[in-house]
């Protein structure tokens, strides 16, 4: 008996809660319920421990107070103004407002952009770019493993440094974990590189307190004078991925960027930086700009626990509803809400000509299960479903009416719409979005397709095995 007053003590409140929170969906709530209700003691622990978007206060203000005081990205003198380069139809100038709305970068004009053809290729051009840099580079990634390619960019961090190069380098805490407590963190900083933690984790009970532990830094950003930047969903690491080496290789694709939206993804790194307690980049962003070049309009998405809720989901929604012919995605984790499946299946409704990729073996198998507990809907609207074969498919893109690509960092699952810092850049442009849709048309080729008569065959256990997990989507 006393227990289960106890129990009613913890879960009443905890329900409460629940209800109250702000920006929270309804499927997410009643997930969380469930949890709460049926898992006496252990379900409320989990609540307190990842139930909520929790930063920390002092963390929330400190990085408010960085992009209070930051110079934004358009005060450098001889910023472009969007009207100096070729017009983005007005069918899509409304997605850069979205994303304005977001991040507050406004879209820029005169970008070009390079596809790396493959994970060494594009180490290999960072590396390449780093050793020609004669003023600052600036790294952040979620993942640095202390690999070969991760080796690579150690010691060209290194020789930049002891030339004389400003250099700044930042990963998350958890991802890079083990590169923290390595040897080579420790000779990076003695060579003179300018070392940072971003979202340490210190005491998991005590920062439990303050905070969720699984709030994570997921961007990959490069930044070389001022002149460079690299986006993409690639780790520092080698395609083997030592970690989880039994889903390799793991398939990525990175953009090489000249143009004024580098200028914006050092304005990003900068507040990361000096968010989690790095020195004032401030007189960089506000070197004047190099003589405008023609190009195409691009912007930085930046998304985040401290940005607007849903705005995430909200780009994807946006860009899914603009496209008129043929919309591709691939992305690795899939756990949408209700609005971005319904944005899928509507596109497909329309008469869009609609693919998705996933992987065919998921690293993690409750998001592979949740994953395909949507597949019925979605052949059954018509979207085009292909599992990849060959490793992990990580590549997060997004291609629409061969105008317009979005690439980045940033999933279509819920950590990504809720929970990590994710970085992305979404261009107007036929001739690089023609590159990016020949990517995914490689893809294609390794893939193999779902069909709906298949899916409707599954067996009750495993039908069973993915409702049941996706019922948890909203927590996973």
């Amino acid at each position: 008996m006393l227990t289960v007053v106890l129990h009613l003590l913890i879960v009443i409140p905890c329900a409460l809660r629940i209800l109250l929170r702000r920006n929270r969906q309804p499927e997410s709530r009643l997930a969380w319920l469930a949890v709460v209700v049926s898992l006496p003691f252990v379900g409320a622990l989990a609540y307190l421990l990842v139930g909520e978007t929790r930063v920390g206060r002092k963390r929330v203000a400190r990085l408010r107070e960085v992009l209070r005081t930051l110079p934004r990205a358009e005060d450098a003198p001889g910023w472009p103004h969007a009207g100096s380069a070729s017009a983005t139809p007005d069918r899509y100038e409304s997605l850069f407002t979205v994303g304005e709305s977001i991040s507050g970068y406004a879209v820029a004009p005169g970008n070009s952009a390079r596809l790396m053809a493959d994970s060494d290729t594009a180490i290999d051009a960072m590396v390449a770019d780093i050793d020609r840099a004669t003023g600052s580079v600036h790294l952040l990634f979620y993942i640095w493993l202390d690999d070969h390619n991760g080796t690579k960019m150690v010691d060209a961090l290194i020789r930049a440094a002891r030339r004389g190069v400003t250099c700044r380098a930042m990963v998350d805490d958890l991802g890079s974990r083990g590169m923290v407590r390595s040897e080579a963190w420790q000779r990076m900083a003695a060579a003179g590189v300018m070392t940072r933690v971003a979202l340490r984790v210190g005491n998991p009970l005590l920062r439990a307190l303050s905070g969720r532990i699984d709030l994570r830094n997921h961007r990959k950003i490069l930044v070389i004078d001022n002149r460079v930047t690299y986006c993409g969903s690639q780790n520092c690491a080698d395609p083997a991925f030592l970690p989880k080496r039994r889903f390799a290789p793991w398939v990525d694709a990175v953009m090489r960027f000249e143009g004024p939206v580098v200028r914006q993804n050092q304005h990003l790194f900068a507040s990361d930086w000096q968010g989690n307690g790095g020195d004032d980049l401030s007189a960089l962003l506000l070197a004047p700009m190099p003589r405008a070049e023609p190009g195409f309009n691009a912007q930085v998405i930046a998304t985040g626990p401290t940005y607007r809720a849903s705005a995430m989901p909200e780009m994807f929604e946006n860009l899914i509803y603009a496209a008129r012919c043929e919309l591709f995605v691939t992305t690795p984790y899939y756990v949408p809400d209700a609005a971005l499946q319904a944005a899928l299946c509507a596109a497909a409704n329309r008469g869009v000509d609609t693919t998705i990729i996933f992987p065919a073996r998921n690293d993690d198998f409750a998001v592979g299960a949740t994953s395909r507990s949507y597949y019925r809907d979605l052949l059954a609207a018509g979207v085009k479903v292909h599992e990849f074969s060959p490793g992990i498919l990580h590549t997060k893109s997004l291609t629409l009416d061969g105008e317009m690509t979005l690439i980045g960092s940033a999933n279509m699952d819920r950590r990504s719409f809720d929970l990590n810092y994710e970085n992305n850049i979404l261009l107007h442009d036929r001739a690089t979005t023609a590159l990016m849709r020949q990517r995914q048309g490689e893809y294609l080729q390794s893939s193999r397709p779902i069909l709906l008569a298949e899916v409707e065959a599954w067996g009750l256990g495993r039908r069973l095995w993915n409702n049941t997990l996706a019922i948890l989507g909203p927590v996973l």
